[in-house]
């Protein structure tokens, strides 16, 4: 019984190894691989497109809708003049802040940007670590702690373009098919994320 199972095997073997000889390969060109289609052993004939970002000034362009819930909104008009951003000259502010925001026709600074989520963090006297007033082992804890509303953008938050990029019209190399499914009307245009950002957080 095993000699006969051993005799197949073999001869399954052999007959799949002559097929595959017989079989003619298809050949694909080195050129004809990746996204490039050119010469992968050069740089010299890669001309990136041209970034060529949108030109409507603020407050005439058509507001991008968001990728996926709470992601950052993409910026839809000319930044030219506006950048760099620090924390002691953000024109973003001069449209986006929720005061003016709806007046403006701009999409309102979140409350998250006004929100001071970093825990307080210390050492005691004995070297243990204190988080928002307990003796904790780590600080590995990913929940939120209790959130402090400030008056003024967030350290973290001042950078705008650190999040959110103006957009380049360039030919797509990958179409892009995804499609955002939101949970309520209006989170295309909008943040809900100070109300659920413990959300799944154990």
């Amino acid at each position: 019984m095993k000699i006969t199972k051993i005799a197949l095997g073999l001869a399954t073997v052999t007959a799949i190894f002559v097929t595959g000889c017989t079989i003619a390969q298809k050949t694909y060109s080195e050129e004809s691989l990746g996204l490039r289609k050119v010469d992968i052993y050069t740089e010299n004939s890669i001309v990136p497109d041209k970034t060529d970002y949108t030109k409507p000034a603020a407050g005439a362009s058509t507001k991008i809708d968001r990728a996926f819930e709470n992601a950052p909104p993409m910026i839809s008009h000319d930044v030219e003049g506006m950048l760099p951003i620090t924390i002691n000259n953000n024109q973003c502010i001069v449209c986006h802040d929720p005061a003016v925001a709806a007046s403006m026709g701009a999409v309102p600074v979140p409350l998250t940007h006004f929100t001071d989520l970093r825990p307080q963090t210390s050492l005691n006297e004995n070297g243990k670590i204190v988080k928002e007033g307990n003796v904790v082992d780590n600080t590995s804890d990913l929940k939120v702690p209790k959130q402090k509303e400030l008056a003024h953008l967030a350290g973290a938050r001042f950078n705008c373009t650190q999040c959110h990029a103006p957009q380049s019209d360039t030919k797509l190399i990958v179409e892009n098919n995804f499609e955002a499914d939101f949970r309520k009307d209006g989170d295309n245009k909008s943040s809900n994320l100070i109300d659920n950002i413990n959300e799944g957080v154990k």
